[in-house]
């Protein structure tokens, strides 16, 4: 839910002197308006085209796709366009992780740990797959901004290509180990046993996350938000269907437990790529890969994985941090661990949709600077921000007043209740600095400053998260609480250094030219005789 906006209304506009030029994108030609030198052309920001005009109108211009230039639309009908489907995106994605768990969680003990400790091992994998998709976001978004089609549509291919690469190896390795592996997370040898096959699976199809993460990026560096929307739609609808099927055998299909949910999701992820692969090679949306796309280029390559490394880590570090605090809530038994994590999923329903704005920030910051207009990319994020913090105000707000009820929908334990309760509302509290955060952080993101939210998060996470809820907790005693006041203050610390470090604006600094090439030396002409 974002804040309502007024663009103003539509208005006879002063007249401009305006030519025009074809411009290539990915093999497509577009026609890009410039002005005049000699006429000024100030970028309006209350008025625009009669669709812009109208929330609604923008709204479902935002869901249906639109070919408007991110870059010289009005900031707030730009910031519109593109959050809407990623906040639908992210929607969708949060409903099936709360479905697809009721549905394993049908099945027994067993079914939920061999899915849980899995997801426990994934987490390797999304931690990469996000990072290569910042590099995507921000890489195709520059050149976007560039009006750099061809360069777009050479690097998609690029980052495409080095995550199949990845995707195969990790995928091979962990079919063949899966049993080993759950043997060292802890599993029962019964979880071991029942649940290899799950594991394999999920491996096996790993290089259906890497393709999700990049082609959606992909197209959302461009600002064609639309296609990954669908795509995810088209992926989560498919997998909320075979999953039950699968799970219980209904219908002509077997009962196959825990093993169908991870067919169902491998499939699933498949459909969703063959999705927006044929949308990439169709032909008709902003990103077009065609047959001289297809080649290896090194320094595109180069490019990708240093942008890649920053983004990856950033995960892995916050991924074990959270392993960190799990360490510390075990020591006070089940009870505190299911309430926490009870609260943390309900949280994550709500802050999923919240990083689709994030999303809109990156894509928004990469074209602005690809288009030399900084100023633009820092008002985008502002914007974005308010948006981010208003409604997680309003969330926090019903969170602390209906934690009851909210942690009841899972559980009528009263102590893990109480748990529960008490770490919805402290987190909570630390919302309004989170909204601000995680747009600061994709902000860097999308100017391919992905080592700046790497050590922001090493110090926030690993030098006062991990620290902090143990002095808590431990040493004072606190108990759980001291955890959960250790998350708030957190993320607010990672808000306060990604606000600091964005306000100094180093992130906007263009990446070095490439070198030069040599002078070629011309010969002499010969004496005449």
């Amino acid at each position: 839910m974002a804040p309502s906006v007024s663009f103003g209304r539509p208005g006879r506009q002063p007249a401009r002197v305006c030519s025009e030029r074809p411009v290539t994108l990915g093999g497509e030609d577009a026609r890009e308006m410039t002005s005049d030198p000699a006429t000024p052309s100030p970028e309006p920001q209350s008025s625009g085209s009669p669709d812009s005009a109208s929330l609604w109108a923008t709204i479902r211009a935002a869901v249906r796709g639109t070919d408007d230039d991110m870059t010289r639309v009005p900031l707030k009908r730009a910031v519109l366009l593109l959050s809407v489907p990623m906040v639908l995106e992210m929607s969708m994605e949060s409903l099936l992780t709360i479905v697809d768990m009721l549905f394993v969680s049908k099945l027994g003990a067993d079914a939920v740990a061999t899915v849980g400790l899995t997801e426990a091992m994934l987490s390797i994998i999304y931690a990469l797959a996000m990072g290569m998709a910042a590099a995507a976001t921000a890489i195709i978004a520059r050149k976007t901004g560039e009006k750099d089609g061809e360069g777009a549509s050479n690097a998609a291919v690029q980052v495409i290509g080095v995550s199949v690469c990845i995707a195969a190896v990790i995928g091979a390795i962990g079919a063949v180990l899966a049993p080993r592996m759950l043997a060292l997370m802890g599993a029962e040898p019964n979880v071991v046993a029942t649940g290899s096959t799950y594991t394999a699976i999920m491996f096996g199809g790993s290089a259906t996350i890497f393709l999700l993460f990049v082609i959606n990026a992909a197209f959302r560096g461009t600002g064609d938000a639309t296609v990954s929307m669908r795509t995810l739609w088209v992926s989560n609808a498919l997998n909320l269907v075979l999953s039950p099927c699968l799970i219980f055998g209904l219908g002509p299909f077997p009962a196959m437990g825990v093993t169908g949910a991870a067919i169902a999701t491998t499939v699933s992820r498949g459909v969703g790529v063959a999705y927006a692969l044929t949308l990439m090679f169709g032909g008709k949306r902003r990103l077009v890969v065609l047959k001289r796309h297809i080649t290896v280029q090194v320094g595109v390559i180069t490019e990708v994985v240093k942008i890649a490394v920053g983004g990856s880590f950033q995960t892995l570090i916050e991924t074990a941090s959270w392993l960190g605090l799990v360490r510390i809530l075990s020591g006070y038994g089940s009870a505190a661990l299911a309430g926490y994590t009870f609260a943390i999923r309900i949280a994550i329903f709500v802050l999923l949709p919240c990083w689709g704005l994030g999303n809109a920030a990156a894509t928004l910051v990469g074209q602005n600077l690809g288009a030399g207009q900084p100023d633009r990319a820092k008002q985008a994020v502002n914007t974005i921000a308010r948006y981010n913090v208003g409604f997680l105000a309003v969330v926090s707000v019903i969170f602390i007043a209906l934690a009851h009820p909210l942690i009841r929908l899972f559980t009528d334990d009263a102590v893990i209740e109480a748990y529960g309760v008490e770490c919805l509302r402290i987190v909570a509290i630390g919302f309004l600095f989170f909204g601000y955060g995680m747009v600061a952080i994709q902000a860097f993101n999308g100017a391919g400053k992905t080592a700046i939210p790497m050590v922001v998060n090493v110090i926030c996470f690993w030098g006062v998260k991990i620290p902090l809820a143990y002095l808590l907790a431990e040493a004072l005693s606190i108990g759980p609480r001291g955890v959960f006041i250790a998350i708030a203050i957190a993320y607010t610390t990672q808000a306060i250094f990604a606000g600091l470090l964005f306000r100094r604006g180093r992130w906007a600094a263009p990446p070095p030219a490439p070198p030069a090439p040599p002078p070629t030396e011309v010969a002499p002409a010969p004496a005449p005789a």
